[in-house]
């Protein structure tokens, strides 16, 4: 069986730890969603009558 790896101690890590116990854990992280995505989920443009009148035979 081989040794434990030694840890090398690191400023950072140590440094983030203290600031977790001082202020607690950080917020996790939200999400933003991307404008041109909901730009291209959108029509460009509106449907017209004989469209929607010949959709909805469609369906039925």
């Amino acid at each position: 069986m081989s040794k434990p790896k030694k840890q090398v101690f690191s400023k950072i890590k140590a440094v983030k730890a203290n600031a977790r116990a001082r202020v607690g854990t950080p917020p996790p992280e939200r999400v933003i969603p991307d404008p041109k995505q909901k730009l291209a989920a959108k029509p460009k443009h509106k449907p017209t009558m004989a469209d929607l009148i010949g959709s909805k035979g469609e369906e039925e």
